[in-house]
């Protein structure tokens, strides 16, 4: 039987999974709420750049829970959990890529009331948080014994990231120094991340520390920089570092860290991506060590990345492929170990 399945969102990583909907043999697409006064009311064909799909965009909550279906992919910018909690009550399985990877009991608590209330699923998915900061670190760490460090970092350049009113006003690229330290970004990257670490630590059975640590930096240009939001004049802010820590004692055990770069010319300090290039690496040390590097999830080109992200696109399949799991779970929060193992499904033209 198939699965219905509404899409909440359609920014870039909300395109990418009605898409993703559109190619998955058990899903089928039954609604889509949108934040555009411009796109409610129109054929979501119309919005993702397709054929007429007849499912029409609505801006109203009341609709997308009085519609018939069995899942929800939740992809706004930022999480509203009183949303989240309505589409759970409303009978409506939840997968998302913008939090509750691993909650801690206070933020879980309500949610997971409302998904027992409603007998249904929530599930945190995606990519950075979502996938390669725990979970692939951690199936990697099944070939070693006497673990003592994961690591995992993304190395992007974010002139392929076409948003530029989340680059320069959320991720405060273009802007001083200060306002990029003072902003909101670490904030809003702490929720996630931090559960990343703590899963790590606790799937491992780290001694850590109950505090993990987050620290950032950034890199200013010295010389105009072309990017989606404008040029980027000298001493602006055109890179970005992120890090977030969990130690036993003076001891680092596990250590996630996002490299943000506008371009790797005219910064200061001198950043680069070095000769592996765009990359998410994987770094398990133990008996015996195991070191990943991860390519395809960046675009070839800034040119190819603005048109379609790879990252993005990933993000989208990683939630679009765990719907029948969720469906399919005890009713509640499941992270990713207490579901089955989540495969893709084979492309439309090579199925029988």
């Amino acid at each position: 039987m198939m699965l219905r399945v509404v899409q909440w969102a359609t920014g870039s990583v909300g395109t990418a999974a009605i898409n993703g909907v559109l190619e998955h043999p058990d899903l089928e697409l039954a609604g889509c709420w949108v934040h555009s006064k411009a796109k409610c009311g129109k054929d979501v064909g119309e919005i993702i750049g397709v054929a007429p799909l007849g499912v029409t965009a609505t801006d109203s909550l009341d609709e997308i829970l009085a519609t018939d279906a069995d899942a929800v992919i939740y992809a706004p910018l930022l999480p509203n959990p009183a949303e989240v909690a309505a589409l759970l009550r409303s009978g409506k399985n939840v997968v998302t890529p913008v939090g509750w990877f691993y909650p801690g009991d206070k933020e879980a608590g309500p949610l997971r009331e409302a998904a027992l209330a409603g007998g249904v699923t929530l599930h945190g998915a995606g990519i950075g948080p979502g996938a390669a900061t725990e979970l692939f670190p951690l199936l990697l760490s099944v070939m070693s014994t006497g673990v003592r460090s994961v690591r995992a970092e993304e190395f992007s350049d974010l002139r392929t990231y076409g948003a530029p009113d989340v680059l320069r006003h959320v991720m405060g690229f273009g802007g001083t120094p200060d306002a990029a330290l003072t902003g909101p970004m670490q904030k809003l990257l702490d929720g996630g991340f931090r559960q990343s670490v703590r899963l790590c630590v606790d799937r491992l059975g780290f001694a850590a520390d109950e505090r993990v640590r987050s620290a950032q930096e950034v890199a200013v240009a010295t010389a105009p920089i072309d990017s989606p939001i404008g040029v980027i004049e000298a001493g602006q802010v055109a890179g970005r570092r992120f890090h977030w820590t969990a130690t036993v004692g003076d001891t680092e055990v596990v250590r996630i860290t996002v490299n943000w770069l506008m371009g790797e010319e005219n910064l200061d300090p001198p950043w680069d991506f070095g000769p592996a290039g765009e990359r998410y690496e994987i770094d398990v040390r133990g008996n015996p060590d195991t070191f990943v590097t991860i390519k395809g999830w960046q675009p070839d080109s800034v040119e190819a990345g603005l048109t379609s992200n790879p990252g993005i696109v990933a993000t989208a399949a990683h939630c679009v492929n765990a719907i029948p799991a969720t469906c399919a779970a005890a009713p509640g929060i499941a992270g990713f170990f207490d579901l089955p193992p989540i495969t893709g499904r084979a492309a439309p033209d090579l199925t029988r």
